[in-house]
């Protein structure tokens, strides 16, 4: 946290070798989430560095008393958002986006020691919850890939979005609920499960 404060108390000065710093330590996280978000390499790497771009012109906004990284996800989140609206206003095709998403990381690979039928059936599963991903809102999505892919908690989820918990456990109820009925599979039920965290 003290590394933290320092980093900010530089930032706050405009020193460049701080802004390096925080590049270096957030772009792989920043991407990851414009990956799992927007679901196109080529797309993510936009994202991620409009990221940066516009945390540098707006430091000076920054709360010295928030987060960086919860920073940083508001911004990630709120650039993904506006990314998935700006393509569902274009005339162009996402059936390759599954694709991309899973070659590129978007989401965990399986385990090296998994048995190969188990791991084509994650991968497959995968591939299914992405494309069902496409049906929900930019929010319904943020919210999950924030909590079951970023693993942050309810309350940090309310703080990178701005919004109440109530308001994030009612979006990530409704997207759970529209993956199950994307996912499931007759004779089997649906492969996720709707739960009510505790803070």
């Amino acid at each position: 946290m003290t590394e933290e404060k320092e980093l900010i108390d530089r930032l706050s000065r405009g020193e460049m070798t701080a802004f390096r710093e925080l590049v270096e330590t957030y772009k792989k996280k920043m991407y990851t989430i414009a990956l799992d978000m927007v679901g196109n390499p080529a797309d993510a790497e936009d994202v991620s560095q409009e990221v940066f771009l516009k945390a540098f012109r707006s430091f000076k906004t920054f709360k010295r008393d928030a987060k960086l990284s919860s920073w940083l996800y508001r911004i990630a989140t709120n650039a993904s958002i506006d990314h998935l609206r700006r393509r569902a206003l274009a005339p162009q095709a996402v059936e390759d986006t599954v694709l991309d998403a899973s070659s590129a990381g978007g989401f965990s690979d399986s385990p090296p020691s998994q048995d190969p039928a188990q791991a084509a059936e994650s991968k497959l599963l995968q591939a299914r919850i992405e494309k069902a991903l496409e049906k929900v809102s930019p929010q319904e999505r943020a919210v999950f890939l924030l909590r079951h892919y970023n693993d942050l908690m309810l309350d940090e989820i309310a703080e990178t979005m701005r919004i109440s918990v109530g308001s994030v456990k009612s979006y990530l109820f409704r997207c759970i609920r529209k993956l199950q009925k994307e996912l499931s599979i007759p004779g089997r039920g649906a492969p996720l499960e709707v739960y009510d965290e505790k803070l």
